[in-house]
């Protein structure tokens, strides 16, 4: 959601609970205010020490990951899915990379700490032989 449009709908709560029922409605709505604050601060700490558990950086299988990502997604959507802080590699866009195992990393931007686009970068096999399988 929007920040302004959240904001926005605080705003009109407060002033309806005073409409509706004086201030004993302000001080329903400041509650309300309040609680779907804290649940987004928990939220946000679930996502953390989630991450914080594993190293930056560092996803269970770039290729899964890849296919999960959608256009759109927030940053901590993104770490909820990794469990993992992504590298960060630049600012302007925000542009972070998660590797596996394998070597194979999923590069991210960012732009408003949403999801604009992500490349996957697989490891050239160096056991594969150029030319047709026989």
């Amino acid at each position: 959601m929007d920040a302004r449009l959240g904001w926005a709908l605080a705003v009109a709560a407060v002033a309806l609970g005073y409409l509706q029922w004086g201030w004993m409605g302000v001080l329903l709505a400041v509650s309300g205010i309040v609680f779907w604050l804290l649940l987004q601060f928990t939220r946000a700490l679930r996502a953390m020490r989630t991450a914080g558990g594993a190293p930056v950086g560092h996803v269970a299988s770039a290729v899964m990951l890849q296919a999960r990502l959608k256009t759109g997604m927030r940053l901590m959507d993104i770490i909820l899915l990794t469990r993992s802080l992504g590298e960060k590699l630049a600012d302007d866009p925000e542009t972070f990379r998660w590797t596996d195992a394998s070597g194979a990393s999923v590069t991210l931007a960012l732009v408003k700490g949403r999801c604009v686009r992500w490349a996957l970068a697989r490891p050239a096999d160096p056991g594969a032989a150029p030319g047709p399988a026989r």
